[in-house]
């Protein structure tokens, strides 16, 4: 089961309350059965920094799914939710991933978080865990080689930014040592 998956479930004991709320799409705190909060599109929006839309999209993609939908089809986002989207934009503004390269990170961190939870299973024998253990660390591996090519180029980035400012500086240096401007002897920048 995906975190998602768990997010949903543990958000539709709460969904019926949630349905009923205002626009606002708040859920109090004291909701009926421990529910958490659960914020309506706009509200988690709001939240998070991010449109409406972004939301929508990020659904659309698959990277996140409302913890319920009420009835008339609102959406209902809940902590779970809201730390996943923080989640993205950690990815975007940290190491500029795009959309693609998270969906790939989102998914192995995911399945690393199933098979935690399998390692953890008292039936699991000692044969499973080894599996496990080693699929864990072939998600690691992926993941660090995802986050090694966006490195480089970063590298790449910065080295051609270098050569740039060492060709802007000794322009300048050039144009300090050339006659006064006027005399037709100086180089157009």
């Amino acid at each position: 089961m995906s975190k998602l998956d768990e997010a949903a479930g543990r958000a539709a004991t709460g969904g019926q309350a949630a349905a009923g709320r205002s626009a606002a799409g708040q859920a109090g705190a004291d909701a009926p059965d421990g529910a958490a909060e659960l914020l309506g599109i706009g509200a988690a929006a709001a939240r998070l920094g991010v449109s409406e839309r972004a939301l929508r999209y990020y659904q659309e993609l698959g990277l996140v799914e409302p913890a319920c939908t009420t009835p008339g089809g609102l959406r209902r986002y809940g902590p779970g939710e809201l730390a996943r989207v923080e989640r993205i934009r950690e990815l975007q503004s940290l190491l500029a991933l795009n959309l693609d390269e998270i969906a790939i990170v989102l998914r192995g961190e995911d399945r690393i978080a199933e098979i935690r939870r399998e390692f953890k299973d008292e039936r699991a024998t000692e044969s499973e865990r080894r599996e496990l253990t080693r699929e864990c660390l072939d998600l690691q591996k992926g993941l660090r080689a995802t986050v090694e090519a966006k490195r480089q180029a970063l590298e790449h980035f910065l080295a051609d930014l270098d050569a740039r400012i060492e060709r802007g500086t000794s322009l300048l240096a050039g144009h300090a040592a050339s006659p006064p401007a006027g005399t037709g002897a100086g180089r157009a920048p």
